[in-house]
C-alpha cells in the first residue's frame, strides 16, 4: 500500500508541474513527439508497402519457378552480356520438361504480346495486353474468374479461337452488358469470350489481370511467333504439394542442361527464377528503408530527449525550496527520484501518444484520398510505449538524482 500511495503521489506532483507550465511542457514533447511519429510512421508504411508488394509476388506462386532467358536479380553487378546470347525458352524444351520432371504439378509455356487494341463493334480498349498460354497455366498463376470459365483441355490442345479478358477490357467494349459469349476482334481475329477475369486493380508491381486478354497458345501461333524474342517466352513449372521448391529447381536445372546438352564445365544458358528471388530483394530493400528511418527517428528522439533532460535541470533548480521541505518533512530520497522520473516518463509518453495519433491521422487521410490502407498494428503502440518510458527513464534519471540527494538544509535556504 505504501509504495501504491507513493507512486500516486508522485504521479499527482508531476501532473501538478506539467499543468503550471503548459507552454514549456508543450515545446519539450515537439522533439519527442517527431521522433515518435517518424520511427512509427516508416515503419507502417513500410509494412504497408511491403504487404501490397508481397502480395504481388504471392501471385507469381510460392512454389512455381520461371525458365526464362533472363533472371531475376535485385542489387550488384547485372552480367547482361552474359545473358544477351542466351536462347529463349522453346516449345521443345516446354514438352522436355514435361515428359521429363517428376516433381512437377504443371509446366506452362507462356509468351505475351502488350499494348494491343481491341475491338468489339463501334468500342475499342487500347493497350491490351495478350498473353497466350498452353492449358496448364491457370495451375501456376493465382487468378479468380467473376463471370464464365477457362478453356478446356480440348479447346487448348486444337487452339480453338476463344480468349478470356480482364475487368477493364469487359467494360471497355461491353459497358452495362455481358460479354461472355461474345465475339472481339483480337490481332485482326475473332474470338469469342468465355471467361471474365475478376477485377483485381494493378499491384505494387505493375502488374494485373484487368487488362489481360489470355488466348489458347496453338491459336495464337497462328498471329505470332510464339518463339520470337519480342514476345518474352517462358516456361511457368509448378512444383508438387509437399516437395520443395529447392528440389524442383534442382530437377529443372538438371532438366534444362540435359536438353541442351550442356557440359560439366559449361554455365547454364538459361535462369530459373522464383518468388524468393523478389522476396529477398525486398527484404534487402525494406531492410535499408527501416534503418534509414529508424536512424532519423533516434536522431529526433536524441535531439527531444536532451530537450526534456533540460527541462528537468530547470524544473530541479525551480523546486529547489520544494524538495528541502519535502525532505524535512521526512520525503524519502526515493520518492524525489520517483517523483522526478515520474515527469519526466509522462512528459516523453505524451510525446509518444502525440506522435501515434498523427501516425493514425494521417493514415485516416490516405485512406480517405488515395484510398490506400496504412495499418498502425498494435506491435508499434507496444513500441511507442516502449520507446518513450526508455527515452523519460535516460532523460530524467541524473536530475532525478541530483534532486534525490539534495541537503534539505541548504535546499530551503536556496529561495
Amino acid at each position: 500500500m505504501l509504495g501504491l500511495r507513493l507512486t500516486f503521489e508522485s504521479f499527482r506532483f508531476a501532473f501538478s508541474s506539467l499543468h503550471q507550465n503548459r507552454l514549456r511542457s508543450f515545446l519539450s514533447l515537439v522533439g519527442i513527439t517527431i521522433g515518435i511519429m517518424t520511427i512509427i510512421g516508416v515503419f507502417s508504411a513500410v509494412d504497408t508497402f511491403r504487404s501490397k508488394l508481397q502480395g504481388s509476388v504471392d501471385k507469381l506462386g510460392s512454389n512455381t519457378i520461371y525458365i526464362q532467358k533472363w533472371p531475376w536479380q535485385f542489387g550488384g553487378d547485372y552480367a547482361w552480356w552474359k545473358y544477351v546470347n542466351r536462347p529463349n525458352p522453346t516449345l521443345r524444351d516446354f514438352r522436355k520438361v514435361q515428359e521429363r520432371s517428376v516433381t512437377a504439378e504443371a509446366v506452362a509455356y507462356l509468351v505475351y504480346a502488350g499494348n494491343r487494341t481491341i475491338k468489339y463493334g463501334n468500342n475499342v480498349v487500347e493497350g491490351a495486353q495478350i498473353s497466350a498460354v498452353t492449358h496448364d497455366y491457370y495451375k501456376t498463376w493465382n487468378f479468380e474468374l467473376e463471370d464464365g470459365r477457362y478453356f478446356s483441355e480440348s479447346e487448348s490442345r486444337i487452339g480453338t479461337a476463344v480468349t478470356v479478358i480482364g475487368h477493364t477490357v469487359a467494360e471497355g467494349l461491353f459497358p452495362n452488358q455481358v460479354a461472355v459469349g461474345r465475339m472481339i476482334n483480337v490481332m485482326g481475329r475473332k474470338v469469342t469470350v468465355i471467361g471474365v477475369f475478376k477485377e483485381e486493380g494493378e499491384d505494387m508491381l505493375g502488374t494485373s489481370a484487368d487488362k489481360t486478354v489470355l488466348l489458347p497458345l496453338f491459336f495464337a501461333r497462328n498471329l505470332i511467333d510464339i518463339q520470337d524474342e519480342q514476345y518474352g517466352p517462358e516456361i511457368a513449372v509448378k512444383g508438387r504439394s509437399g516437395v520443395p521448391v529447392e528440389e524442383v529447381e534442382s530437377e529443372l536445372r538438371g532438366v534444362m542442361r540435359s536438353v541442351r546438352r550442356l557440359s560439366p564445365t559449361q554455365e547454364d544458358n538459361f535462369a530459373l527464377n522464383k518468388s524468393t528471388i523478389l522476396t529477398a530483394g525486398l527484404d534487402e530493400m525494406f531492410g535499408v528503408i527501416n534503418t534509414a528511418g529508424g536512424a532519423i527517428g533516434i536522431f529526433s528522439i536524441l535531439v527531444g530527449g536532451f530537450g526534456i533532460a533540460n527541462i528537468m535541470f530547470v524544473s530541479v533548480r525551480e523546486r529547489t525550496n520544494i524538495i528541502g521541505i519535502q525532505k524535512s518533512l521526512g520525503a524519502k530520497n526515493y520518492f524525489i527520484l520517483l517523483q522526478f522520473l515520474t515527469e519526466a516518463v509522462l512528459l516523453c509518453l505524451m510525446g509518444g501518444a502525440i506522435g501515434l495519433g498523427v501516425v493514425y491521422l494521417l493514415a485516416l487521410i490516405f485512406k480517405l484520398t488515395i484510398d490506400l490502407n496504412i495499418v498502425v498494428d498494435s506491435g508499434k503502440v507496444v513500441l511507442m510505449f516502449v520507446l518513450s518510458t526508455m527515452i523519460g527513464l535516460v532523460s530524467g534519471i541524473i536530475p532525478a538524482f541530483m534532486a534525490s540527494r539534495l541537503d534539505p538544509v541548504e535546499a530551503i535556504r536556496s529561495k
